[in-house]
């Protein structure tokens, strides 16, 4: 059952949902800072360590996949992993006001997740496939024997880069947004916040709660 809202504020993520984000967030980050200890010069030296960073960083990228497996046991987390996936009306509408710097919340109307956190969510997902793959052809090199171990540290070297720069994008969007950290951090934000930012979830789930309890109250 979904728990009961606090005053002024909406339910937005579950436990398991933000227990999931923050385990994926640290081992992405030990991936990113081991992965510069050993690929940047001046890093390298001054740490030192190479095979324990090496190590660490094999599994921790082995490891990335775990805790978006184990969420797939929470009901919240397929429903909002169902929200990520589905596009609407609005998001097409998100994307075009995004193309002409529109940032007026009016200008951007959003569902739970707005059209921004849908790619961003969609193209990190492919990323850690990929960032996996190729890691594990580095690591067993007799996976795939038809493509070699230089193809795959140039494609795993160039995602690495492009992810880096990705989430920079991805914390200074949160760093800009204290309701949005409040809400992953908590689990709460405030309605006003959510009716502002991301108007067409709170009317979907008033339109859940209205079918939830139409039987009831036809049996009254």
């Amino acid at each position: 059952m979904t728990p009961p809202e606090r005053s002024g504020r909406v339910r937005r993520f579950s436990t398991a949902e933000r227990v999931v984000h923050r385990a994926t967030g640290w081992l992405m980050l030990l991936c990113l800072v081991t992965a510069a200890c050993l690929y940047l010069g001046p890093l390298a030296q001054l740490v030192g360590r190479r095979h324990l960073m090496a190590t660490v960083h094999e599994w921790s990228g082995i490891l990335l996949p775990l805790p978006f497996l184990l969420g797939l046991l929470s009901p919240a987390f397929r429903a909002d992993l169902r929200r990520l996936n589905r596009f609407a009306a609005y998001d097409r509408r998100w994307l075009r006001s995004a193309r002409r710097r529109l940032t007026s919340p009016q200008s951007r109307p959003a569902g739970k997740f707005n059209a921004g956190q849908k790619l961003y969510a969609g193209w990190i997902a492919g990323a850690v496939l990929v960032m996996t793959g190729t890691g594990l052809l580095m690591w067993f090199m007799g996976l795939l024997p038809a493509v070699s171990r230089t193809s795959a540290i140039f494609v795993h070297d160039c995602l690495a880069w492009a992810i880096a720069v990705v989430l920079i994008g991805h914390m200074r969007k949160a760093y800009a947004d204290p309701e949005a950290r409040l809400g992953m951090r908590t689990g709460y934000v405030s309605r006003s916040w959510a009716d502002r930012h991301h108007a067409h979830w709170l009317r979907d789930a008033g339109d859940d709660r209205t079918k939830d309890a139409a039987p009831e109250a036809d049996g009254s």
